[in-house]
């Protein structure tokens, strides 16, 4: 059975790589996939790694690497290989491994010629792709699933298919679930050997790495983090209303091909209300704008340094699910966040402090005392690491 349904998604994968051919080939023009389609589509520039004792870790984009940092540096000594979806995530797996170390994954029906024997494949998060399990299981490497989670809106498009996963499942190792919640919800979907060891994310504490003194310019700095398309514009709205004497509002959007976009948003408003709008990349923090749009990657923890407030994105609107509020919460800033955050509820559980409102109240919360944040307990991962480094196991 599980043969026959692997023959037949690689088939059917295989029918949709063929009819969306002309379409990867023109969206290989496109600056934000220039580097990575060709390497999943068509393999450019993409070798195999080839190392045998190897662990390799897999991850979607900027956020998910990042949190494996603390992971990969513990296993310092041994050899690690990293590969990626974005573009984004490629440069940061690049900044914490040899840049020959890491790839972007490729389409999954390269996947079986492509995957060569490693010690340990380590896959954060959703990023369940049957071929990448059923391969590594295939080339006798050890799959482990980590940073586990099924939001609540998730877990009943899950449950429809949970045939489908229950089949990826058993292709997969070890599970380490962000809470007790989740593992509950993998065992319904078939998985097995599931241990809950909290979100990884919180095994990172945020360190500065250039200091700014922005406090000795500005009264308060506001900074609005991670935000997301049309999140802007309706906050912007709200700090319209709000008294912004001497404050400095930094807008840091979560992708980087929205920057060119909320510059001229940010510069319509600034000529709007009389203030004036500068770029990070081009004035760095000169103290000389009221508004400043960060549009250099790996500043914001930094920026959340110097900053008292923080409007956290990704909260504000439907469909994202929230941004990790313990970066913020590590510089005790006051966070202001909206109602949807269901991506990271055990993030969430370990700061003290964050404010909830709708993207309607922001003025009236502004102008009430915030409380500044603080975080509980975080995690350690070492269960992780010796599960990483420990032998082979046998799919139960």
């Amino acid at each position: 059975m599980k043969l026959f349904f692997i023959y037949f998604y690689f088939t059917v994968l295989g029918l949709l790589y063929i009819a969306a051919l002309p379409i990867s080939l023109l969206i290989c023009l496109v600056k934000k996939y220039r580097r990575s389609v060709p390497s999943r589509f068509f393999l450019y520039k993409n070798p195999s790694f080839k190392d045998e004792k190897s662990v390799w870790f897999h991850a979607c984009s900027y956020g998910e690497v990042t949190s494996l940092t603390p992971l990969i540096y513990a296993l310092e000594g041994n050899n690690v290989n990293i590969s990626v979806i974005t573009k984004t995530g490629f440069d940061k797996a690049c900044q914490i491994c040899k840049g020959e170390n890491v790839r972007f994954l490729p389409y999954e029906i390269f996947l079986p010629f492509w995957i060569k024997k490693q010690r340990t494949l380590v896959v954060t998060e959703a990023e369940l792709w049957p071929m990448l399990f059923f391969t590594a299981k295939r080339r006798g490497i050890k799959t482990i699933l980590i940073n586990a989670r099924i939001s609540d809106r998730s877990y009943y498009r899950y449950k429809k298919f949970s045939w489908f996963y229950k089949i990826l499942f058993s292709f997969v190792d070890e599970i380490y679930a962000q809470s007790q919640t989740d593992k509950k919800r993998l065992l319904s979907l078939g998985a097995h050997n599931i241990k809950v060891s909290g979100n990884i994310k919180s095994l990172l504490l945020p360190k500065v790495t250039k200091c700014y003194k922005a406090n000795n310019i500005y009264k308060k700095v506001i900074t609005l983090a991670s935000t997301h398309i049309g999140e802007e514009a309706a906050i912007l709205e709200q700090l319209s209303s709000v008294d912004l004497s001497n404050m400095l509002i930094i807008v840091a959007p979560r992708h980087p091909e929205r920057f060119e976009a909320v510059h001229k948003l940010l510069q319509s408003w600034a000529n709007t209300n009389g203030k004036t709008c500068g770029r990070f990349s081009k004035e760095g923090f000169n103290g000389q704008n009221d508004v400043l749009l960060c549009d250099t990657m790996g500043e914001l923890i930094n920026i959340y340094a110097v900053t008292d407030i923080t409007i956290l994105g990704g909260s504000f609107i439907e469909g994202v699910g929230g941004h990790n509020p313990l970066e913020p919460s590590a510089f005790n800033n006051s966070i202001v966040s909206g109602k949807f955050f269901f991506n990271q509820k055990e993030l969430y559980s370990k700061v003290k402090g964050i404010v909830i409102c709708d993207i309607k109240e922001i003025a009236s919360t502004l102008s009430g005392k915030l409380p500044k944040t603080s975080t509980t307990h975080l995690e350690n991962g070492g269960d992780i690491i010796k599960s990483i480094l420990s032998e082979q196991k046998e799919i139960q």
